[in-house]
């Protein structure tokens, strides 16, 4: 089973679709997770304009490249966001309108159920996105936070997700949350909750990155074997926890790429993260989709990256056994 090995196009918007498919491939690269942002994906454009996907899919043939799915997580975080100045960059103006939060939230859920209209006509499958969370904030319990405002948090996001995800039903598309802090599902636990609180329908499952449950402390094998069946598309991407008894784990408001942070993303295999049990339970879980590099690292050449990345994931995958290693022995 050789998975194909892409890139996720979501750091890349900077640069032009046609000059980082032909880059992708020469990094290594045998297709590209669309993000609908820069030029790499429109999702109005995809809608209202004949052709324009089969365009795409044109533009990435030309460079050998296929496309498995397609992301929008920009737009998903505004759905259940508490809505301020950060979203309008980057939210598309449509989306963003007159930054009136209630008209923000209502806007972005539209988009999200035309976004898994555009999947649909571009060929594929799965969205892979974010939810955004009414409840983040609430995280730290003081002050003291009721359990109902969490109840009604989960509430909330399941109201406002539940006719979205209609609209992915029709169309044949699964929605992929990447577990992530300031998302409703942000560990095992929370990831749970947000199953049960949309009565574990089909349509909504997980984009499995390990970067993001590594630097909390939370197992990425367990959480695969947790929702082995919920696994709807993998991105590659690692971290590193730096701590140093100066700062913790919630990063001391420093930014990214900061040496003083506590922990730091980091090129797949040049962090923590244990790629060869995810492999292997990948492997169990029977997950055949694409391996998808979301490359991020602040202290190197995202080029020679990227390279890197294609390589070191094409190196670590492999095919699971189907006989027992001493099977020779059994008598027959």
């Amino acid at each position: 089973m050789a998975r194909p090995v892409t890139l996720f196009t979501g750091q890349w918007a900077d640069m032009p679709l046609d000059d980082l498919a032909r880059k992708s491939r020469e990094f290594g690269y045998q297709g590209l997770e669309l993000a609908c942002w820069g030029d790499h994906f429109d999702v109005t454009r995809a809608l209202e304009e004949n052709g324009y996907c089969a365009a795409k899919r044109d533009q990435l043939e030309r460079h050998d490249l296929a496309c498995y799915a397609i992301s929008n997580h920009l737009v998903g975080q505004a759905v259940c966001d508490r809505i301020d100045e950060r979203h309008k960059a980057i939210l598309p103006p449509h989306v963003w309108g007159d930054g009136d939060p209630a008209g923000v939230n209502a806007r972005a859920a539209e988009e999200m159920k035309n976004t898994a209209r555009a999947a649909q006509k571009m060929g594929v499958s799965v969205v892979n996105g974010f939810t955004g969370s009414s409840i983040w904030h609430l995280l730290y319990s003081f002050p003291p936070v009721p359990e109902s405002m969490i109840e009604a948090g989960f509430a909330e996001f399941a109201d406002r997700w539940h006719p979205i995800l209609d609209v992915f039903a029709e169309c044949g598309v699964r929605f992929a949350l990447e577990v992530h802090p300031t998302e409703i599902a942000f560990d095992i636990f929370t990831a749970e909750r947000a199953l049960r609180a949309l009565g574990r329908r089909e349509e909504f499952g997980f984009n499995f990155d390990p970067s993001h449950l590594h630097w909390q402390g939370v197992s990425s094998v367990e959480f695969i074997r947790t929702f082995s069946d919920r696994i709807y598309h993998v991105h590659i991407k690692d971290a590193i926890v730096t701590l140093n008894g100066r700062t913790g784990i919630l990063a001391s408001h420093l930014n990214f790429g900061d040496p003083r942070r506590g922990w730091d993303f980091r090129s797949p295999g040049r962090g923590g993260v244990d790629f060869e049990e995810i492999i292997r339970a990948l492997n169990q879980a029977g997950y055949e989709g694409p391996l998808s590099v979301e490359w991020e690292d602040c202290g190197m050449d995202r080029e020679h990256g990227a390279t890197e990345a294609a390589r070191f994931v094409k190196n670590l995958d492999f095919a699971p056994s189907n006989v027992q290693f001493d099977a020779a022995f059994a008598e027959s």
